[in-house]
């Protein structure tokens, strides 16, 4: 993340956590105000370390039309199948002749 991503992430967590010490004033130590204080802990936590790790190098965005196979989404040739069975279902019902 960059630095001004990082500043933002940390501002709108000082904000959160302003938020939360509102609440907290409102509704007093209640189990759903201890929740979302413990939430904003969490994500300071994380975002602590989001900056101490370091960047993700690059992804390739484009994509080699050579490696791309094309699936037509016409019916298979039904011959495909003949004389075999479908796994879980029991197979197909045989002439018994």
């Amino acid at each position: 993340m960059s630095t001004t991503e990082i500043t933002e992430l940390r501002r709108t967590i000082g904000q959160l956590r302003q938020c939360v010490g509102a609440l907290r004033s409102r509704y007093g130590d209640a189990s759903v105000v201890r929740r979302l204080a413990n939430d904003v802990e969490r994500l300071d936590i994380d975002a602590n370390e989001l900056d101490e790790a370091p960047p993700v190098p690059a992804q390739p965005k484009a994509v080699d039309r050579e490696e791309v196979v094309v699936v037509p989404d016409t019916p298979y040739d039904p011959s495909l199948w003949h004389g075999a069975d479908d796994e879980g279902v029991g197979g197909y019902q045989r002439d018994q002749r």
